[in-house]
């Protein structure tokens, strides 16, 4: 599924192709995605503009003058930018078309699984912060809020693996489950290690680590697993650089010991027995 970093490296694709941009028309194929479009949604968006992109978690935003549009690409789905007039394909279900100095401009969502979706937030339903999907989200890893002293001072009755506690998003949002094993390897922590028994220091160590890895992996262009693209149709080679996910029983970059996996709340991680403790 696509993570934080790949919806970020979609977001600034997409944002100079549409920012700006006045919306000419909505194509849906189909009745909805993971849930249904919202109704009418072609001409709620007709003639607006589309004021700035954001992001929250692994949430695209789209801002306009009287609400906003949420995009979650859920487990295959991507954003392609494209002429106006290139044929759709069978799996291409959403089409944001917007007027440019030279003609008309598409951004296509293709969802092979359908488990993205496509919402609009209504200035008048209230601010955004308090959408169903929003309102529960923990701070942004990337900016000022996400720190050690955070991390530290919300898991004191927490006895819950911190691996799963990043993967949680109550606390910090946009930590999957790539990225969290990458995060804990650079921190030297053990995934396994309960959350209420790590230190402040070592808390400090790992924020940190959580946002290197994410900026590196943005860098990068994400990375490409099953069916991730980049809006310009290339793949993400963030993956190349893995000290320990997805790399069980090959030697560990820093001591050679073989990577372990196990599964946590159904989800593989790998980590290295002696780097982290």
């Amino acid at each position: 599924m696509p993570e934080l970093p790949e919806v970020e490296v979609t977001r600034r694709g997409v944002a100079p192709h549409i920012e700006g941009r006045t919306v000419h028309q909505v194509v849906l194929r189909r009745e909805g995605l993971r849930w249904p479009f919202p109704a009418q949604l072609p001409q709620l968006l007709a003639g607006h503009q589309v004021l700035r992109t954001g992001r929250r978690g692994k949430y695209l935003l789209l801002h306009f003058d009287h609400g906003t549009l949420i995009i979650h690409l859920g487990m295959s789905g991507h954003l392609r930018i494209m002429p106006s007039g290139i044929v759709p394909e069978k799996h291409d279900h959403f089409d944001l078309v917007v007027e440019t100095p030279d003609g008309l401009q598409v951004l296509r969502m293709k969802d092979p699984r359908r488990f993205g979706a496509v919402l609009w937030h209504d200035h008048a339903d209230g601010l955004l912060e308090h959408h169903t999907l929003l309102r529960e989200l923990g701070v942004e890893p990337l900016e000022a809020g996400f720190t050690g002293k955070l991390l530290y001072d919300q898991t004191r009755q927490r006895s819950a693996p911190v691996k799963q506690v990043l993967l949680a998003g109550d606390i910090v949002v946009g930590v999957g489950n790539i990225y969290a094993s990458e995060s804990l390897f650079r921190a030297g922590i053990n995934p396994k290690t309960p959350a209420k028994r790590i230190s402040l220091a070592r808390y400090e160590k790992l924020a940190q680590a959580v946002r290197e890895i994410l900026a590196e992996a943005i860098v990068q262009g994400g990375s490409t697993l099953r069916d991730f693209i980049s809006v310009n149709g290339q793949s993400g080679y963030f993956q190349q650089t893995y000290f320990v996910y997805d790399r069980a029983g090959v030697p560990c970059k820093v001591c050679a010991a073989p990577i372990r996996q196990i599964k946590q709340g159904q989800r593989s991680t790998f980590y290295c027995v002696n780097c982290q403790k």
